[in-house]
């Protein structure tokens, strides 16, 4: 079941759900609203290996906006800090953004109960497009969970996005074992 907006308030009211900032106007009928932060990234290689560190570039958007090209990755960044402690979050675009062109994830819309953090997005685009620090980019739909949880997100030893961050992480894939 996907949580409605009573719901999500009342969460947020037993801390169960935490959104920084909160801004009332945010929320939606069943979802909250989610903006770009001011980072992006790139990578530096063009040819990316699953087994090795590819590291990235980071870089402020400017206030008078950034030029997103297609056959590019991006790797942008929410402003919002969100914990969520007994539900699954999931962030999925809004229809504005994809009628502009923009994926905001390749594959990574579902966050683990016990997520902590900012959310790094994956950005990719149809055309080019100008975006913004700030603009709304997504949204945040939380479900219910059946059963308990036998180990939260954030109390992994090997969960490898567990660091605090106000920027775009790029892909830990090196860290598995394959």
């Amino acid at each position: 079941m996907i949580l409605s907006d009573s719901r999500i308030l009342e969460e947020i009211e037993k801390g169960t759900i935490i959104i920084e900032p909160f801004k009332r106007e945010c929320l939606g009928t069943n979802s909250y609203d989610v903006h770009l932060g001011k980072y992006l990234a790139t990578y530096k290689s063009r040819v990316l290996d699953a087994k090795a560190h590819n590291e990235i570039e980071h870089f402020e958007i400017p206030k008078d906006g950034f030029v997103l090209h297609p056959g590019v990755l991006y790797l942008g960044v929410t402003l919002e800090y969100t914990e969520t402690h007994k539900h699954v979050p999931f962030l999925e675009g809004k229809s504005s953004t994809g009628r502009l062109g923009i994926d905001i994830h390749a594959t990574a819309g579902k966050g683990d109960v016990g997520f902590c953090n900012t959310w790094t997005l994956e950005i990719s685009v149809a055309q080019p497009v100008k975006i913004y620090a700030g603009m709304p980019i997504g949204q945040l739909i939380y479900f219910a969970v059946e059963g308990n949880i036998e180990t939260m997100y954030n109390t992994k030893g090997n969960a490898k996005y567990n660091n605090k961050t106000t920027r775009p992480v790029e892909s830990m894939m090196w860290k598995n074992k394959f």
